[in-house]
């Protein structure tokens, strides 16, 4: 037996239960890892909650950790008991001691990464590398927005891109939040509860805006944004903090100055087992160097991971969230 989170119905951060279960073997294909720490992450309240819809309750929750291998399916190749791996993708349930999962789901963990940074920083470095490196590959002396800046993402971001000479605009929510990114390398800040972001981007950037713009916030930002990338720009909504964008109407994207807008998501970017652990590769690179210094500024126990959920959603956090598992 082993200890996890589940949810037996949707809602609020009341709905996770500490419960014993027993870890399922590993299929042909499949890896079991006991966790040594797991990742906290904005995607796990939208599973809890019901914006991303299950077939079948009860179910686990999370999608991030590191640990060690404990044992392996008949078929792994890529893997032995005793490897260090970290995860930020395949099914759920990695808020539990033990989570079995795809091999492909699974990178390599070099020993010059902790495990904290690791389930701190997978999903959501991965998350950054595929937005600055892939889905808008951002160049040095470039101007770019980016929401959230004091987050998990939006920490990373203004360490990343700042590594790369991309001057960062981040929108935060306070004064202290507006410190703390400009610390980890924002060129500038926007208080969105003081300013009129798109006016400020206008001012920055000498009314040229920004070539693309990153907006992890969703419904209350999605106007502003628009109004902030340049003619021809990119506008990336990568997630819903304030609820899903719906109903767009794809002519104010030719309003707005014949725009693109994507919706990516990392399984959409780390498709192949080989490419995961290249982008991991790329992050675990810069953790190590320490370009990417990772914050790591709440801890809690596996068991209060519904008071951590609190914390999260009303905006109390900075820097990444992690779960610490409780062993006798």
């Amino acid at each position: 037996m082993a200890k996890r989170i589940q949810f037996s119905r949707t809602g609020g951060p009341e709905v996770l239960e500490y419960v014993d279960f027993t870890p399922a073997e590993p299929g042909p294909n499949e890896v079991r890892v006991r966790n040594e720490a797991i990742g906290l992450n904005f995607i796990d309240t939208y599973y809890r909650g019901g914006l991303y819809p299950l077939s079948t309750l009860p179910s686990g929750l999370g999608s991030e950790g590191a640990g060690i291998v404990e044992a392996i399916g008949s078929s792994v190749t890529r893997f032995k008991v005793g490897d260090r791996i970290a995860y930020a993708t395949g099914p759920l349930g990695a808020y539990a001691e033990v989570h079995t999962l795809p091999e492909r789901s699974l990178v390599h963990l070099p020993a010059s990464v902790s495990f904290e940074q690791a389930a701190a920083v997978m999903l959501k470095g991965l998350t950054v590398q595929y937005l600055l490196r892939q889905t808008y590959r951002v160049e040095a002396g470039e101007t770019i927005l980016f929401h959230a800046a004091a987050g998990g993402v939006g920490s990373l971001a203004c360490q990343w891109a700042k590594s790369l000479g991309v001057r960062l605009i981040g929108t935060v929510g306070s004064a202290a939040k507006a410190e703390h990114a400009r610390r980890l390398g924002a060129w500038e800040t926007i208080n969105y509860k003081e300013e009129d972001i798109a006016k400020r981007v206008l001012e920055l950037t000498d009314g040229k805006k920004c070539p693309v713009v990153y907006d992890s916030v969703g419904k209350d930002t999605w106007e502003a944004s628009l109004d902030c990338v340049s003619p021809r720009g990119l506008m990336v909504s990568f997630g819903n903090s304030s609820g899903a964008v719906t109903g767009v109407n794809l002519a104010i994207l030719n309003q707005k100055g014949s725009l693109f807008v994507t919706r990516p998501s990392l399984a959409g970017y780390a498709d192949t087992p080989e490419w995961l652990q290249s982008m991991a590769d790329e992050l675990f690179g810069l953790v190590a160097s320490g370009t990417l210094k990772i914050e790591i500024n709440q801890r809690y126990p596996l068991s209060e991971a519904a008071q951590a959920h609190r914390a999260l959603t009303g905006r109390e956090t900075t820097g990444s969230t992690v779960l610490i598992l409780e062993r006798s």
